[in-house]
């Protein structure tokens, strides 16, 4: 007689599918994880490889929530906040498509625009503090990276307010505006000296086996990035996704320059680590303003913007631009001398308009050197947020 197996059932938690900025992910509380979960660990990482539904050899995430792309395979963690002067903490954790892996070394400064609105209507901050019509200022700790946001929520009759007007490159339709202000961002690797250039220049002689000697600025806001020319690795800064993502050559080479460059920072001892650091560094290419036909068809014309950025997460070139990477830009275009300053036209800019895949994007940084050593006191861009869905998600029991 043969004994029929048993499988462990499915079990449900409470989560909010959430799109912020340019990316989507599912956001938790951290006391609606089981138990097990609540602490970083292995069971934290498996149950929510389970929920995006990675690892997947083919890369569609069919059985789970994950949209099989660096955007949209995204999770995060909310609680009350341990320090009297946050409201939340917040942990996030970039999940990788094909392999076994969450990457928990840097933030999403997309979703970051999702956090306030999910604290304020899931009970995690003061019900005091929270105006019924107007602007909730919101102060996150993100835990990745330790600093501090702040989220300017707009708020109608008590609840958020997130449909609108305002209109995001990358996004198809408009929402409700949410100012997003990275307080002191240089350094946000977690692991940093402070430094927001940690070789010390604004620009450096960056020699990469295969590709020779290229000018790089290295440079630590938002997170971790690495700029470069597009000219010196045979681009001219206006390309799309399929003129990268559809070849593997492109690809290797961009790990390769992101690998050397880790290493260069400071982040990794050997090239052979960046393996299991995918999410950060960053690594961009820039070049001064052209026309170009963004993704959707919108024709960007030079005089719209002030520099062509293209940026590379999770080892393919981004739909339009991560919100950690445009601190970085707002960053480093308002040192005079770095590799994206000289591409915007150089001398001295509190803000800069640059030319992404799907569009334009303006950022604003306030940078002044203390001690000869440049630093960004804050780093401001607008972004919107909405909740797409909300309820349990369902995973097996024994996944974790």
């Amino acid at each position: 007689m043969s004994t029929q197996q048993v499988f462990a059932p499915q079990i449900k938690i409470p989560a909010t599918y959430m799109r912020g900025g340019t990316s989507k992910g599912v956001f938790f509380r951290l006391d609606d994880l089981p138990e097990a979960a609540q602490q970083p660990g292995e069971a934290r990482d498996k149950l929510l490889l389970r929920v995006i539904g990675s690892p997947d050899p083919y890369g569609k995430h069919t059985d789970g929530m994950g949209g099989a792309t660096s955007s949209t395979s995204k999770t995060v963690i909310l609680s009350r906040s341990a320090r009297s002067d946050h409201d939340v903490d917040y942990l996030f954790g970039q999940v990788s498509i094909d392999k076994p892996f969450i990457d928990w070394s840097g933030n999403c400064g997309n979703l970051t625009a999702a956090v306030g609105s999910f604290a304020i209507s899931n009970g995690l901050i003061d019900p005091a503090q929270v105006p019924t019509d107007g602007i909730c200022t919101v102060r996150i700790w993100q835990c990745n990276i330790e600093k501090t946001i702040v989220a300017r929520v707009p708020m109608r009759n008590g609840e958020v307010q997130e449909t609108g007007d305002f209109e995001l490159d990358g996004v198809t339709f408009p929402a409700a505006e949410v100012q997003v202000e990275f307080m002191d961002p240089a350094a946000d690797d977690g692991e940093g000296t402070g430094a927001m250039f940690p070789t010390g220049n604004v620009v450096d002689d960056f020699e990469v086996p295969g590709l020779g000697k290229l000018q790089a600025t290295f440079i630590n806001a938002g997170i971790p990035t690495i700029f470069v020319n597009a000219d010196a690795i045979g681009y001219n800064g206006t390309e799309l996704q399929g003129a990268i993502n559809e070849d593997p050559q492109a690809l290797q080479k961009f790990e390769s320059l992101r690998a050397h460059g880790a290493v260069r920072m400071g982040l990794i001892n050997d090239v052979a680590e960046a393996a299991n650091r995918q999410h950060t560094p960053k690594i961009a290419f820039v070049a001064p303003p052209q026309d170009y036909l963004a993704s959707s068809g919108k024709h960007i014309h030079a005089t719209d913007i002030d520099v062509l950025v293209r940026a590379m997460s999770m080892g393919k070139l981004h739909h339009a631009m991560m919100g950690t990477a445009a601190v970085a830009i707002a960053a480093a275009a308002a040192v005079p001398g770095t590799v994206v300053n000289l591409a915007a036209g150089g001398g001295d800019r509190t803000s800069v308009r640059f030319g992404h895949p799907s569009g334009t994007l303006q950022v604003g940084a306030e940078a002044r050197q203390v001690n000869g050593e440049w630093t960004v006191t804050k780093a401001i861009m607008s972004r919107s947020a909405r909740v797409l869905m909300e309820g349990w998600v369902r995973v097996p029991g024994d996944c974790f």
